[in-house]
């Protein structure tokens, strides 16, 4: 789950409107099905339900595609679906350029740990949805200020430029795809800094069709994000396992709306 460029400046896009309307989505959990590396696990995520496919642009990812294979994908999609490029802190011009190119209709950037502390704004063009990444580890970490977190992510300027902050068990070696999960009952904080700073919650980080029910009991998020939990192996997707991950989240949902 992620995209690569040189730069450590942090980009936070212009927010836009969602391609379902919070009424709409009322007891849906957004579902975005990551690392998507060919044409068929695309249109297995769209036949299970899935709100979104995530494109992974960074070069050290084993789930890493090219922009002219994203594109072809991208062109045999609805337009119902959300088309994400994933990156790690990039330079506003490049991640225009490849969103631009490749049809996207939303970016994901992955913050590096210098840059978790402090969120500052850099707009991009507002037809592009922002989801933006932070390494919950190191929100946990006892290094970390987490009050310097909570007044950033209170800024009024940076809490209406983004889509939604993303929770990733990411590390500095591997900023996405870990496979792993993060303390949720530990990240209960965070995930209330977030709320109440305006942000939309997304969970992602070791989330499969067993666990992701329980994720979200913990931690309520607007959406969640899933890339090896529904893999038969790196950038190849299992039918069966996505189809899964959809329908526990819709079941989830369900329960939710009766409580």
């Amino acid at each position: 789950m992620i995209g690569t460029t040189e730069s450590r400046a942090l980009p936070i896009l212009l927010n836009s409107a969602l391609p379902k309307t919070d009424e709409q989505r009322r007891f849906m959990t957004w579902v975005k099905i990551c690392g998507i590396t060919n044409l068929e696990d695309a249109l297995v995520a769209v036949e299970a339900g899935a709100d979104a496919v995530g494109f992974v642009f960074y070069e050290k990812s084993p789930r890493k595609v090219s922009k002219n294979i994203a594109r072809e994908i991208v062109s045999a999609l609805t337009s119902r679906i959300e088309r994400i490029g994933v990156f790690v802190d990039g330079e506003n011009a490049l991640l225009h350029e490849t969103a631009k190119d490749v049809g996207l209709s939303g970016l994901q950037v992955h913050v590096g740990p210098q840059s978790a502390d402090n969120l500052t704004v850099s707009p991009l063009p507002p037809k592009l949805n922002q989801y933006l990444v932070l390494p919950v580890r190191r929100l946990l970490n006892e290094d970390f200020s987490f009050d310097s977190f909570a007044i950033s992510a209170r800024n009024e300027k940076t809490s209406e430029c983004a889509t939604a902050l993303l929770l990733d068990s990411g590390t500095t070696d591997q900023p996405g795809g870990t496979g792993k999960v993060f303390d949720w009952k530990a990240a209960i904080p965070i995930a209330g800094c977030i709320s109440d700073a305006g942000w939309r919650l997304v969970v992602a980080g070791g989330l499969t069709p067993e666990n992701v029910g329980e994720a979200m009991g913990i931690l309520h998020p607007w959406g969640v994000d899933v890339s090896s939990g529904v893999e038969a192996k790196p950038g190849k997707k299992d039918p069966d396992k996505v189809r899964a991950f959809v329908k526990a989240v819709r079941d989830t949902d369900k329960a939710n709306s009766r409580n």
